[in-house]
């Protein structure tokens, strides 16, 4: 099985170990169980205060509320854990290792209805037995991910910005960013840096991605290992404190 390395901004790298098809259809079958269990105990309940046709309709609608509603509300709200997912210590997360957004939850649980058919998740598990990465197609295609348990990567935005050495601070990237880089660019880097903490985690991890995927080939930096923040923040601190080790810029350096 495929471990997937993530790199958080703090270069620090998590190894996230996919589910195999066994725990997690073990997880699916007690969260049926449970919703199931629920849906004919409110029926049940209707049923001896209600009319037959609307006891009908509060189980049919509790049933419908359960089947689309449980695994979206657990995966946004409980750290992508639904109570199947807990006993089996499953959790899912984005495929870069942050929280399922909700439109990734909606997205996922929506296709569970191709991964559900002929019966009980065939195509589902046909799925996560061909994929490397153990997906079913809702997994492919709201680029989620079902891992053994490990706390979701969180952003120190502290951390992130406190970085010690600047590996970047070295007479050839110091020469290419006195020649290559625009003072709007250096207006940019700094501007993203300062904004960063208010970025909602995927939008942050992507946008420092594809900034660094840029100034990697624009500078010809080769540091693979680096995380996207990592190099952008050192960029940054490279530009506005060439002299210093510090990698937090600030404005007073700017109008300098």
């Amino acid at each position: 099985m495929t471990e997937l390395v993530i790199t958080t901004p703090e270069h620090v790298p998590i190894r996230l170990e996919p589910a195999g098809a066994g725990s997690r259809f073990l997880a699916i079958l007690i969260d049926s169980l449970i919703t199931t269990a629920v849906g004919s105990g409110v029926g049940m309940i209707a049923s001896v205060f209600l009319p037959y046709g609307f006891a009908l309709a509060v189980f049919i609608t509790v049933s419908f509320v359960l089947s689309w509603g449980w695994h979206v509300w657990f995966e946004t709200q409980r750290n992508g854990r639904t109570p199947g997912k807990k006993a089996l210590s499953l959790r899912v997360v984005d495929a870069r290792g942050l929280p399922v957004s909700l439109h990734q939850s909606l997205v996922r649980n929506i296709v569970r209805a191709i991964d559900f058919a002929p019966a009980f998740y065939g195509f589902g598990s046909i799925a996560t037995l061909l994929d490397p990465y153990r997906r079913r197609m809702g997994d492919m295609v709201a680029d989620t991910l079902v891992i053994r348990d490990a706390q979701p990567l969180a952003y120190n935005a502290k951390l992130g910005a406190e970085r010690r050495h600047n590996s970047l601070r070295t007479p050839r990237v110091m020469r290419l960013l006195r020649h290559r880089i625009s003072l709007e660019e250096r207006e940019f880097l700094l501007t993203l840096c300062m904004r960063a903490e208010k970025l909602s985690p995927a939008a942050r991890f992507d946008l420092m991605e594809d900034v660094a995927r840029v100034y990697r080939k624009k500078l010809g930096i080769d540091e693979e290992q680096m995380s996207g923040e990592n190099l952008v923040r050192d960029l940054t601190a490279a530009l506005f404190n060439p002299r210093e080790g510090s990698a937090s810029p600030r404005r007073r350096d700017a109008v300098a």
